[in-house]
């Protein structure tokens, strides 16, 4: 569903009691400062407002440049869940962050605000708004399997899943230690088959209306650039030297980020900083077209131009009266 861009719409749309809104797209289509001027202009139509965040990176204490952090002004001007809550040595899993988020939309509503799930993860996304279960974790079954890993590698963990669970073995790259290590958790703690795929797409939360940001792929290419630019020119590489004495190698998840992991390796001396630079670039570019292909499957969302004239208005609008299945 997507509404043209001529539509006449009301001046002051009247929310919907209830409501989650979701905001999606891939990165740098705007989606973080359309969710501020949201927020903005519905608590001038008398509906407050607060933003969940459902990027990964963004809980990193730190990571401001790189991750394209809103703003101190904007953290000030709207309330922000999910933002600055782990340091960088600390593992940020999806169980976890489905559990903070979804606390977070409950105590928005039972105080009568509007919660706007902003990010750019299909995963993310569907843990917060879906019904979507975790198995349990073991941690000296999952330290047990990482030292494993560091001592005969992903594709030596890769084999063996082949031989206890082939279907999910197919469904990982033989070089993903990371989620090896989980599967093979997964099956020796349940004795199950590890859920390689998603399950169905089916709501959890109640009153969810997810909006998608639509760019062209040139457009976006060419502001991926720009960005990655405008946080070199920002001190990504400072920034990026000062984590790494808070720890950053050792952070399982913070250390992979785009940016942080390409700057890292121009310190390892694996390439020079121009390169890295390019290879941040590239990488960010791979990921957008990766977020827009998960994000298109889904056709619950509705698409919106990124560039709409009137684009926060059409997005109250969208909220105030049933969307279509």
């Amino acid at each position: 569903m997507s509404i043209a861009c001529d539509r006449q719409l009301p001046a002051d749309p009247a929310v919907r009691h209830g409501v989650v809104a979701v905001l999606v797209g891939p990165t740098a289509s705007g989606k973080s400062g359309l969710a501020v001027a949201l927020a903005d202009s519905l608590s001038r139509w008398d509906q407050p407002a607060e933003i969940v965040n459902a990027d990964s990176m963004l809980v990193y204490r730190g990571m401001d440049i790189g991750t394209a952090k809103p703003t101190p002004d904007e953290l000030k001007r709207v309330r922000h869940h999910l933002v600055d809550l782990l340091d960088v040595t600390e593992t940020a899993t999806v169980a976890e962050f489905q559990f903070r988020a979804r606390t977070a939309v409950a105590d928005c509503l039972s105080r009568g605000v509007l919660p706007i799930v902003v990010g750019g993860s299909a995963l993310y996304i569907r843990a917060i708004v879906d019904e979507f279960e975790f198995p349990g974790t073991d941690p000296e079954l999952r330290a047990r399997l990482t030292a494993e890993l560091s001592l005969v590698g992903a594709n030596v963990l890769h084999e063996r899943l082949t031989r206890i669970d082939p279907a999910a073995a197919a469904a990982i790259l033989p070089g993903n230690g990371r989620r090896i290590v989980r599967a093979l958790e997964v099956v020796e703690l349940t004795g199950k088959p590890f859920p390689a795929r998603l399950p169905p797409r089916r709501y959890a939360l109640k009153d969810v209306i997810q909006i998608g940001l639509s760019i062209d792929r040139a457009t976006l290419d060419r502001r991926i650039e720009q960005r990655v630019e405008a946080m070199w020119d920002a001190g990504l590489v400072s920034e990026v030297r000062d984590l790494v004495g808070h720890g950053l190698r050792d952070g399982l998840t913070a250390s992979r980020a785009l940016g942080y992991r390409q700057v890292l390796d121009s310190f390892a001396g694996v390439v020079d900083e121009a390169e890295a630079r390019r290879r941040t670039i590239a990488a960010t570019r791979r990921f957008a077209r990766r977020q827009d292909s998960w994000f298109r499957q889904d056709h619950r969302i509705t698409w919106l131009p990124y560039d709409q004239s009137g684009l926060v208005e059409a997005v109250a609008q969208l909220l105030a009266v049933p969307v279509e299945d």
